[in-house]
């Protein structure tokens, strides 16, 4: 088979990389050609694009490269109806991706499959219209999105289970660290450990982690830790860590959650691992003019929490501190809630359990390769 994969982002680029990877054990003869970055090279086949020139997020940049876009949007839709492909499978990347499956549903026959669903539930649930229209087949990496398709919309598609529940069984299973040599390597004390995740974009760190330290340093009993994305340079964590007591690992934060004992985490796909980390969790997330956030989460967005884990959960399990009730004195409230031996810690982990459950154990890829392989047979 001939499968024609997009991805945008560095995330895309994972899941892309692996789907291939799973594809390729169903289908030994597949051909690959993609919209992607390195991991999908290093499966094989053809990069058209890499994803560094496609990775344009807020309004300004995407203004100010639009002739790219543009540019690489019919580019993509010429190579697609030149290689003809048995299927197409978009990652993510709505913006871009819907595009293309519009124009594949008008001017052609090439089936569209949907791999890890644009984000709709939350906001722009108008774009539910042109999926039912343009993609053949949907499949899902969080297991609230059936509801949300099928009994709301009635769209049937694919839950697959999710890739960070397998990583992080994954990980876990073959981790063998002690304590003390994690301490050691790293020049840290025998103190629990408080994991400072800030997020892996520049402006996620600026906005989150000041307020974050601040609040945490309050608590003398424990030592800060710090996950540096390996993709932001050191002397930009340097600006902030001036004059603090915190320490920093790179590129460890499985290493870091599996030795830490609470957590203040920027919402994302972070929450989530530090959920099936059992570490308790506050999750802070600054905003510009909070008022005017907090009256679009109550008016426009369509969810009634940011979190995964409070979305797959669907109830608060995990204290969220975004737009107005971001402060300094919050974070320290809500973490001094969940240490040991104080009242809302074991509530959170009963509520790890729950979402654990729901998300179960299929392996995403895997499972996503072998239906995608029979679809196409039938």
């Amino acid at each position: 088979m001939r499968y024609y994969l997009i991805a945008g982002e560095a995330s895309g680029d994972l899941h892309a990389s692996r789907l291939m990877q799973s594809l390729k054990a169903v289908d030994p003869i597949a051909e690959f050609r993609y919209f992607g970055g390195d991991r999908m090279s290093a499966v094989g086949g053809t990069c058209v694009r890499h994803i560094r020139d496609l990775a344009y997020m807020g309004f300004v940049p995407v203004l100010l490269h639009l002739h790219k876009i543009l540019g690489n949007m019919k580019l993509c839709k010429h190579d697609i109806v030149a290689w003809k492909p048995d299927v197409v499978i978009l990652v993510d990347y709505a913006g871009f991706n819907l595009d293309i499956a519009k124009f594949l549903h008008a001017k052609t026959n090439i089936r569209v499959y949907y791999y890890i669903s644009p984000k709709i539930w939350a906001w722009k649930e108008w774009r539910i219209r042109a999926i039912k229209r343009d993609v053949n087949e949907m499949f899902s990496i969080l297991p609230f999105e059936v509801d949300f398709y099928e009994k709301k919309h009635h769209y049937p598609i694919h839950y697959v289970g999710n890739p960070t529940a397998e990583e992080v069984r994954n990980f876990r299973s073959g981790y063998k660290e002690s304590r003390e040599a994690f301490l050691s390597r790293h020049g840290l004390d025998d103190r629990p450990i408080i994991a400072l995740l800030a997020g892996s974009r520049k402006q996620e760190i600026k906005d989150n982690l000041p307020a974050m330290i601040e609040a945490a340093k309050r608590f003398d009993d424990y030592q800060l830790v710090l996950a540096c994305a390996p993709s932001v340079e050191a002397v930009y964590y340097n600006k902030f860590l001036k004059d603090s007591r915190v320490r920093t690992v790179t590129d460890e934060t499985y290493q870091l959650l599996t030795h830490s004992t609470a957590a203040l985490v920027t919402s994302g796909t972070a929450t989530l691992e530090t959920a099936l980390f059992n570490v308790p969790q506050v999750v802070c997330y600054e905003t510009p003019v909070p008022k005017l956030i907090r009256f679009a989460f109550n008016h426009i967005i369509k969810v009634d929490y940011i979190s995964l884990v409070n979305l797959i959960a669907n109830r608060e399990v995990v204290p969220e501190l975004l737009a107005d009730r971001f402060t300094v004195y919050n974070i320290a409230n809500e973490l001094y809630n969940i240490l040991p031996g104080h009242d809302r810690r074991q509530a959170q982990l009963d509520g790890y359990k729950l979402v654990a459950d729901r998300l179960g154990d299929a392996v995403a890829p895997d499972n996503a390769a072998k239906i995608i392989y029979d679809l196409l047979w039938k």
